[in-house]
């Protein structure tokens, strides 16, 4: 335990010496991207030394015996999909911000309203989203998606709305199925197990955390299906 407080007073000493670096990167868009990836990498750092946590991001295999493990129908020229991830811990949200280039997250907008790190999400391209709003919230949201999808962003959406513990299956919210739908992309899972070793509450305990990208699903995959996949390997 004494381990995950040391973690949690330098974590939080780290964001607040952060704060004047992306205050200064809010001059431009990519100097603020190069400065919140950089910030989300150094919290990659800081959890190995301090806590003992590494990970490892596993993909899956291209062919299997001869045969395309991905449906071809399932492909996209433009190799463009939205990342449905399992969410358990910040750990994740570093590691696909850091691999994924040019990510974005659909996150509540309360986040945005952050002082400094608020403003450089906004800045970097994270998509406030009003749970409140229903049906017309989420026609303007698939706008905004499908106008950052077109500036060659790709979506990353934690599907379950929050934060899951270990070994609990969150039912999926319907808005993936809404985006995907309205935007005719198909769906990459990824499940990961980072709430083993960084849960929401209580000791971080050291280990190789895993991130795990699944196969490909088409744009008409039912939540099920969806929900089967993000958590075939997930803790």
């Amino acid at each position: 335990m004494f381990r995950t407080i040391i973690f949690k007073i330098l974590l939080a000493l780290y964001f607040v010496l952060w704060s004047p670096i992306l205050l200064v990167g809010l001059v431009s868009d990519r100097v603020n991207r190069f400065f919140v990836l950089s910030c989300a990498s150094g919290v990659l750092v800081l959890v190995r030394i301090i806590a003992g946590i590494k990970y490892v991001i596993h993909y899956p295999a291209t062919e299997e015996n001869g045969i395309p493990a991905t449906p071809n129908e399932n492909l996209r020229v433009d190799g463009k999909s939205i990342i449905a991830a399992k969410h358990m811990s910040i750990l994740e949200v570093a590691i696909l911000s850091t691999h994924v280039k040019n990510s974005f997250f659909i996150v509540k907008r309360e986040l945005l309203w952050i002082p400094i790190y608020g403003w450089a999400f906004w800045r970097m391209g994270l998509q406030p989203v009003n749970r409140a709003r229903g049906a017309t919230n989420m026609q303007k949201l698939t706008h905004a998606v499908e106008c950052k999808i077109r500036d060659g962003k790709t979506l990353i959406i934690f599907p379950e709305g929050t934060r899951a513990k270990p070994g609990t299956h969150i039912p999926l919210r319907r808005g993936l199925l809404f985006l995907a739908h309205q935007l005719k992309l198909p769906i990459t899972p990824v499940g990961t197990d980072s709430g083993l070793y960084w849960p929401k509450h209580g000791k971080m305990h050291s280990g190789t955390a895993n991130v795990w990208f699944e196969p490909l699903l088409p744009c008409n995959a039912s939540l099920d299906e969806i929900s089967a996949a993000i958590n075939r390997h997930s803790a």
